[in-house]
């Protein structure tokens, strides 16, 4: 695995298409039990080379049930993007992750990993390429729809506060999603 994650680390395959450059951000070891599947790192991952270092993991980390510590130890979660490298700013957030990182990585990292209880599918971008056929018309769907994934896959929006309109047209998540989120998060760590 480690092998694998320096290959990631230096890979150039898209530089020319990114306005800060390449800086693949990806973690995992082959014993991580929770794998975040999500967009693209942000400006602020690029900026310090730290996943959900930043308004949006702290609110993940709130949903996960989770401290920092147990966050960031890669034993226990995965950080897997679409696109490893912060693909620029566009007029409503950032753009879509970069196409060529998942089929380029994806298949030989999930080759590493050996005892994965769980895939958290954050955002749109990371729920039609695992959820496939069985991905519902919108996010939405999906995620109130989330115990038909279960026990594999737990799809998620992205808790970025762009999302804030989406959170509060939805106040089902927090109430309803979030807890059955946190006893999944919180059995898989306990084991």
């Amino acid at each position: 695995m480690q092998k694998l994650l320096s290959e990631i680390r230096s890979c150039q395959v898209c530089s020319e298409h990114l306005p800060l450059g390449p800086k693949p951000i990806v973690a995992g070891t082959s014993k991580s039990k929770i794998i975040l599947v999500s967009q693209a790192p942000g400006k602020k991952a690029h900026d310090h080379n730290k996943a959900w270092d930043d308004p949006s993991g702290r609110k993940l980390r709130e949903w996960l049930g989770v401290t920092d510590e147990q966050f960031y130890n890669s034993n226990n979660f995965a950080v897997l993007p679409m696109g490893f490298c912060f693909p620029g700013k566009g007029k409503t957030g950032d753009l879509p992750p970069r196409k060529e990182c998942a089929p380029l990585w994806h298949d030989l990292f999930w080759k590493q990993l050996k005892e994965v209880k769980l895939i958290l599918v954050i955002g749109k971008y990371a729920q039609d390429r695992y959820l496939k056929d069985l991905s519902k018309r919108n996010l939405t769907a999906n995620v109130a729809n989330y115990h038909e994934f279960l026990p594999k896959y737990f799809p998620l929006p992205h808790p970025s506060p762009v999302n804030r309109f989406w959170m509060s047209k939805n106040p089902w998540f927090e109430t309803e999603v979030v807890p059955t989120l946190q006893t999944e998060v919180a059995k898989i760590l306990a084991t």
